[in-house]
């Protein structure tokens, strides 16, 4: 897969190991099936416009809350930065 594709891949493994949340919990969360998780990090598909919407909202939500704490850079670089579809 290309260069975004592995690092949205990165970014979800590290945004679950922050959280300490199992695939089947971060897709509870998003509104996904576990499937959909795993296939995400595996860059085995990426995420519809909505599920990306979905994922920003959720990291958003966390970094506010001082649970998670991702770079802009790598949000930026998994195409989840600021006015990114």
């Amino acid at each position: 897969m290309d260069t975004e594709g592995r690092s949205f891949s990165a970014l979800v493994k590290e945004m679950r190991r922050q959280l300490a949340l199992s695939q089947e919990d971060l897709a509870r969360h998003l509104g996904v099936s576990y499937a959909t998780v795993n296939r995400w990090e595996n860059s085995l598909s990426m995420p519809s416009k909505l599920a990306k919407a979905q994922l920003k909202a959720f990291c958003e939500k966390m970094i506010e809350r001082g649970k998670l704490t991702l770079s802009a850079d790598m949000m930026d670089f998994a195409n989840l930065g600021p006015n990114r579809d």
